[in-house]
């Protein structure tokens, strides 16, 4: 770690020559393509929760019941009220 101006400097100075020196692997493309797509896979699964938790919610204050939810959903209306039933409620404010 460095402690003075100067090592500071130098350490500065190493790291842009490493980054000005460095070739990559054409195979760390292909990865950070991979990589890539399951980032966009992951936030486009956060998107669609997101949108089905705004719809149950909805559903909810329409007034169908949890296990017409659930049928829609592939699950019991149980599973369902335990995993959107939460949003429901009004969430107690930070104090």
């Amino acid at each position: 770690m460095p402690r003075s101006v100067k090592e500071i400097i130098e350490q500065g100075e190493e790291l842009a020559r490493r980054f000005e020196d460095f070739k990559p692997d054409p195979r760390d493309r292909v990865r950070a393509r991979s990589l890539a797509a399951v980032h966009r896979a992951a936030l486009a699964r956060v998107k669609t929760e997101a949108a089905l938790a705004d719809a149950v919610s909805k559903a909810r204050a329409a007034g169908h019941s949890w296990s017409a939810i659930g049928t829609v959903l592939g699950t019991s209306g149980e599973a369902a009220r335990q995993r959107y039933g939460q949003r429901d409620r009004p969430r107690p404010r930070a104090v």
